[in-house]
């Protein structure tokens, strides 16, 4: 993987340490307005995940489309019908340019290495951002980020599934105490988003409608391959996307993560490594080392495993034949707690806590909260605030660069978001962005 480098941004010198900051409100609250005033929302990426966003998002009744860009013609053909009198761009920096003083809200579902750039430029046109996760495709992005937004004093939330009723009865699970003091996690994912083979020496004709080269943006220059990276396995490869654990991690990770009030990991390493220079692994483990927390019996080791890795049998042995797809376990000095990823948590041994009901929550819409904070200036109720996606995407970004470095520890500094036993492993913290393309108004 590539040496990259952020820091010359001086978005990033003004990024605090790996902790959550204090909230900050809106630049605008329309809660005076009137009330038939509306928010002009132009969305990047309206396919796909794009476009479940955008279906999510303008259902608001204080939304309106007014653009979207896509370098897909195709998705442009289908988005514009949909959304009468919204103007279509290929390029979403001709649509900022063009249309910055008309546009209030920017979400973003491009490919994750397209996250920082496009976001931080709509920040910096004061513009508030729904960025899908993970946030960044890199730790140095999430930093640069954190601090875009707090400067501009946008609302930015992160796309992740933290505000499903199952996750949020699963945090208060864990905060509850029922087990006991936690005394190791385990995260499970059966996807698979990697690749053991180099890639295909050919040069495919690009298709007609596609613009390669915005695709690209921010990653090197490189011929278009069918089926490759364009519409969807871009995820396995290490500079367009993050492997399974960039993927699903901050859905996954989240309600351990949040339920047990963890900050930033101590250190962090990987028991698999990468295939190759290229693409992440199809079969991952991370462990991850975080301070104590009142719900913790000490400090606490915190693993991830993907495709055909599981936890251990001595621990699964005891959950009663309960099949493992995606979620997690906690250990406890009382008992197992299983938190399944969109489902129902279960309890081991089930006798033992026949009496424990889960908490009854209200339904939460994350697209519609995040609207809410715009319209209302108070962040309070988002699920995935800046403040909160940065340090909790940065924690699982930092399971990736130690995958290029198995099996030693990177023992992390969260104060100055550095790697201190490995000069090689902190080089890829950051990235630099491809010649022509810069964060706008930076």
């Amino acid at each position: 993987m590539k040496s990259h480098s952020l820091r010359s941004r001086r978005d990033v010198l003004k990024a605090g340490a790996f902790a959550v900051a204090v909230p900050f409100a809106s630049r605008v609250s329309w809660a005076s307005g009137s009330p038939m005033q509306k928010l002009q929302y132009a969305p990047v990426a309206v396919a796909g995940r794009g476009g479940a966003d955008i279906s999510s998002i303008s259902r608001h009744e204080k939304i309106r489309v007014v653009a979207g860009a896509d370098v897909d013609a195709k998705a442009l053909a289908k988005f514009t019908p949909r959304h009468k009198g919204a103007r279509a761009f290929s390029d979403w920096r001709e649509m900022l340019d063009k249309m910055g003083k008309s546009i209030d809200v920017v979400s973003v579902s491009t490919p994750d290495h397209m996250h920082g750039i496009i976001s931080m430029s709509a920040m910096n046109m004061k513009k508030h951002v729904y960025v899908q996760k993970p946030l960044a495709q890199n730790i140095g992005e999430c930093r640069a980020m954190l601090a875009c937004a707090q400067r501009n004093k946008v609302v930015v939330q992160m796309g992740n599934q933290c505000a499903t009723s199952h996750d949020r009865v699963s945090v208060e699970l864990v905060q509850r105490g029922v087990i006991g003091k936690v005394t190791e996690v385990w995260a499970f994912c059966r996807k698979t988003w990697g690749d053991s083979k180099a890639p295909p020496d050919r040069r495919d004709p690009v298709p007609r409608g596609l613009d390669w080269d915005g695709w690209l943006g921010v990653a090197e220059d490189r011929p278009y391959r069918a089926k490759y990276y364009h519409p969807k396995n871009w995820r396995r490869r290490q500079d367009l996307g993050s492997g399974a654990l960039g993927d699903m991690g901050c859905h996954i990770l989240n309600a351990p993560y949040r339920g047990l009030s963890l900050t930033a990991p101590k250190r962090a390493r990987s028991r698999t490594g990468v295939p190759n220079a290229h693409n992440w692994t199809n079969s991952e483990h991370v462990e991850y080392e975080f301070p104590a927390t009142p719900l913790t019996d000490g400090d606490i080791k915190f693993h991830w495993v993907s495709g055909n890795r599981r936890p251990p049998q001595a621990l699964t042995d005891q959950l009663g034949g309960a099949k493992l797809k995606f979620g997690s376990l906690l250990k406890g000095t009382d008992g197992i707690l299983m938190l399944r990823h969109g489902g129902t948590p279960s309890l081991f041994p089930g006798d033992k806590f026949k009496g424990v009901q889960p908490a009854k929550v209200e339904r939460m819409g994350h697209h519609a909260s995040f609207v809410d904070a715009v319209v209302s200036g108070d962040q309070g109720r988002l699920q995935s605030p800046i403040d909160y996606a940065a340090p909790m995407t940065a924690f699982v970004l930092l399971g990736n660069v130690a995958m290029q470095h198995s099996p030693g520890w990177l023992d992390w500094d969260s104060r100055n978001w550095r790697i201190t036993n490995n000069e090689a492993a902190n080089k890829e913290v950051d990235r630099v962005y491809r010649k022509g393309w810069e964060v706008m108004g930076a």
